[in-house]
Formats: C-alpha cells, structure tokens, sequence
C-alpha cells in the first residue's frame, strides 16, 4: 500500500496558489488512474485505486498547509501504512520553476506543511517537490506562495503533473533519482 499525499489550503481562493500545487498533482493523479470519487475522511479528501499491482490511497489534507500532518498520521494509523510508504508532493521554493526534485527524508527546510508531517509521523517518508522558485523584486515569501499561478506557470505546472503521471510507476518504485530525472527531462 501506498499513500499520496497532496499539500495546499483548502479554500476555494487557495485553488491556484503556488502552495497548492500538491492538491493539483493529486487531482491529475486521481483523474489519470481513475481513483475513486474524493470523500471527506480522516480530515482530508481521499480517494482510492490502483496503479499497476499497488494499492494507493491519495488524499489532500483539509487541515490546511500547517496542520497537514494531523490529517496524515490519522490515514496511516487506520490503514497501518507506514511512513516509508508515504510520498508527499509539495510546492518547494528553492527548486527551479519547472523542476522536480524527489528524495526520501531530510529537513523541512521551513516548510510548514513538511514540518507538521515531521512533527505528527517522524521524517522517514519521501517527498515531491516541485518547483516554485524564488520571489522576485521585494515580495515576501509568504505572500509569495499564497498568490496564484501567472497563466504561462499554469501551462508549466499543467505540464508538470502530465509528466509526473507519466512517470509514477517509476515512483510507486520508489526509485526516486530516476523519477527526478525521467520528469525533468521530458520538462
């Protein structure tokens, strides 16, 4: 078994923010592999499927961005996945626009909605983060992450999820570097 996990805020203004890219992956990958319909349970909106021989849960955290791991640690409690089996994908400010960048633990790097899965299951899990760049000019970097997609990055982060997609057997593999790279190079 294997659980997706989508980082964003849950309010409809939030839909196109860069910090929302985490519930737009899961919404391409429930659309491309035909998961089930998105019902409210353990603080989140889960669905459920298969991709290839895997059972995977994905589910996008209602707690909003900083309580994300409350949602989380529910999930993997009921279903008794561990967290090695968890793979988060999230909106990362010191990756390039349009890069993905996969690796299994490591720091939150002042992620809030990282920090909070740290804080509620412990660090041993993989994540996805996609690449929102840096602020330009004199924006604060809260204020950054929470405006919305300018179109020409929606196309990008649009064509971002397709390649990820395209590429999740690699992931639900877990061969996390090859992942990284089969996506960026289609990029």
């Amino acid at each position: 078994m294997l659980l997706f996990v989508g980082l964003g805020n849950p309010t409809p203004d939030s839909e196109n923010n860069r910090h929302n890219v985490g519930f737009k992956i899961i919404d391409k990958i429930n659309k491309e592999f035909s998961l089930t319909k998105q019902k409210p349970k353990f603080k989140g909106l889960l669905t459920t499927g298969n991709i290839g021989k895997n059972k995977v849960y994905a589910i996008k955290p209602l707690t909003f961005m900083n309580n994300s791991g409350i949602c989380i640690r529910e999930l993997i409690e009921y279903f008794k996945i561990d967290a090695e089996d968890v793979i988060v994908f999230h909106d990362d400010l010191d990756v390039e626009f349009g890069k993905v960048k996969a690796k299994f633990g490591g720091s939150s790097a002042g992620h809030n909605g990282i920090s909070s899965i740290d804080k509620f299951i412990g660090k041993d899990y993989s994540r996805v983060r996609i690449g929102i760049g840096k602020p330009k000019g004199n924006i604060d970097v809260a204020d950054y992450v929470l405006q919305n997609f300018d179109e020409d990055e929606t196309l990008g982060i649009e064509k971002i999820s397709k390649n990820i997609t395209e590429s999740i057997s690699i992931l639900v593999e877990k061969k996390l570097d090859l992942f990284s790279s089969t996506v960026n190079n289609k990029q």
